[in-house]
């Protein structure tokens, strides 16, 4: 099992970046709640992982926290809740916040996060309850300080295609992406504010 893995930041295109540990590449799937906390790319970074091996292929998840990776296993172990889903819950919401969801049964808060319907919340909010009973908020973050220049590229185009490969329909993708003003603003900061958004609604 990898388990953590400290290296040379090469590539981020949410959900996936590459990771350069001496000399060997990994390719990690991340939430964006990870990708939020990214350096600049050519910079080192620690990730707490997750490896997932199926008969078809093998899949390395990357997390900034280990409360966050914490969290992601737990969600893989409810019914009906794969790898994907687990990863585009904590995209959508942070670790805090979903715990505060369950332990207060916002079923409506649930079902705005994309592949998450009535029952699926339901489901996740009677096997999560009893696990996330004495979950402890983390500390606020400090500021992360400047913000980092978006890689080449057309953030529009990059925010649109990682909606997408975190569950939402195309067409809604373009819609949460529609509703922030993307001006100046890389890719992340668009999916953030467009998650932002489509929570809220």
């Amino acid at each position: 099992m990898i388990g953590r893995l400290r290296g040379i930041l090469l590539e981020k295109t949410p959900p996936f970046l590459l990771l350069e540990v001496q000399g060997v590449g990994y390719e990690v799937e991340a939430p964006m709640s990870t990708f939020y906390q990214l350096p600049a790319q050519g910079e080192e970074v620690m990730l707490y992982t997750h490896l997932i091996v199926r008969e078809d292929a093998q899949l390395l998840c990357g997390f900034a926290s280990e409360s966050e990776r914490r969290l992601f296993r737990s969600l893989i172990r409810v019914n009906g809740v794969g790898a994907k889903l687990a990863l585009a819950i904590l995209s959508g919401m942070s670790a805090d916040e979903f715990a505060a969801a369950v332990q207060d049964e916002d079923t409506a808060r649930l079902t705005r996060l994309p592949g998450v319907g009535k029952k699926t919340a339901e489901r996740l909010i009677v096997e999560m309850r009893d696990r996330l009973a004495d979950w402890q908020a983390a500390p606020a973050a400090a500021s992360a300080g400047e913000p980092v220049p978006a890689a080449a590229g057309d953030p529009v185009k990059e925010a649109l295609t990682a909606l997408v490969a975190l569950g939402y329909r195309p067409a809604e993708a373009s819609r949460m992406v529609e509703k922030v003003d993307s001006d100046g603003l890389g890719s992340e900061d668009i999916i953030r504010e467009a998650l932002k958004a489509s929570i809220r609604r």
